[in-house]
């Protein structure tokens, strides 16, 4: 491309205080020709988000800030699009890097494919190890099963994708950000693109760095909010489930019922059958054969060094099982407002 359209920034916010201002910086260095702004949803953070915003307005008129009392991401990113004034809209987060390159390319594919939505991989990142653990089970296909935008594919058109590069019309088309949908709304805004008979693309060469939770108690509140929020999707549009959302609830039940013979079993084993004392034995390893699987993973990982690598297999089950549980709950009874208690402080 020659004439480079506008693009505006769209970045909801909510107790980012540590991450915001090198994550602005990112985007306000952008290597791209077209005009730039930023808008900066800010909801109702506890720490000193609004005056790192504030600072960081003030001293650039690039950036624009619009409040967002609710404090739900839909609703900040739909705050924020209709602030808008340029023809390509782009999904940032505050949790995230992206590179000098990232626009220039996102546009250039989004037109060079004909797509209205363009995304990339989450490139996970740490800095402590905790933190650094997390993000490494965030690109093995054990930890989440591997979705392009995590472990990586190749280029073409994809059912969702990670933050969004969108050609502003497809707004106007296809509706805002559903406000109901407090998590999981990207996939639900893809799908309504792919309906309308838009192409949602994956492009592999946008990597975005992505800083994950920095904790294991965030990291099980995150989990079984997002699987709360799969198990919605799955209730109302059974297009959104897919056979590798049935595995973790699986697992589940059987880690469960090996829980259970292994405290049940020295009640009753001298009053059950032989053959119930067998398939008790065997429920009983369940357990112990996934937290090996859950080890060798970790070692085998990206992570680096044995304590990072331990840390990572640890992180695995912290993903896995929170989620299994909300996606139970999501598809029983929906999501009912369920929020990430470890981003709301």
């Amino acid at each position: 491309m020659t004439d480079y359209p506008g693009v505006s920034y769209i970045m909801p916010v909510l107790n980012e205080a540590d991450y915001l201002q090198e994550a602005i910086d990112c985007i306000l260095a952008q290597d791209y020709e077209g005009s730039k702004e930023l808008i900066v949803a800010l909801g109702p953070s506890t720490d000193n988000t609004d005056e790192v915003a504030q600072r960081i307005a003030d001293a650039d008129s690039r950036v624009r800030l619009v409040d967002n009392p609710q404090g739900r991401t839909p609703m900040a990113l739909n705050l924020a699009i209709k602030q808008a004034v340029h023809s390509i809209i782009i999904r940032v987060d505050a949790h995230s890097e992206i590179p000098l390159n990232y626009t220039k390319r996102g546009v250039d594919t989004l037109f060079r494919v004909g797509a209205h939505d363009v995304g990339g991989l989450m490139d996970a990142r740490g800095k402590t190890p905790v933190q650094r653990a997390i993000a490494a089970s965030y690109h093995s296909k054990f930890g989440f099963g591997g979705p392009a935008y995590h472990s990586g594919a190749p280029e073409g058109e994809a059912e969702s994708a990670y933050l969004g590069i969108f050609r502003r019309e497809i707004f106007d088309e296809v509706g805002y950000y559903d406000e109901t949908m407090w998590r999981a709304q990207d996939w639900e805004l893809c799908l309504r693109i792919r309906q309308a008979g838009y192409k949602v693309w994956f492009d592999p060469e946008l990597k975005v760095g992505y800083y994950p939770r920095d904790n294991f108690g965030a990291l099980i509140s995150q989990s079984f909010a997002s699987g709360t929020w799969r198990g919605e999707i799955a209730r109302r549009f059974p297009e959104g489930k897919s056979l590798r959302h049935d595995i973790p609830p699986l697992m589940l039940l059987v880690l469960s019922i090996g829980v259970i013979c292994t405290l049940v079993k020295p009640v009753v084993q001298d009053s059950v059958p032989g053959v119930v004392n067998f398939f008790m034995n065997v429920a009983q390893a369940g357990p112990a054969v996934y937290a090996g699987v859950c080890l060798v993973a970790g070692l085998r990982s990206s992570a680096q060094g044995l304590k990072e690598k331990l840390l990572t297999a640890v992180a695995y089950p912290l993903i896995h099982l929170p989620w299994a549980a909300g996606y139970v709950r999501g598809r029983l009874v929906g999501a009912s407002g369920t929020l990430d208690r470890g981003r709301v402080k």
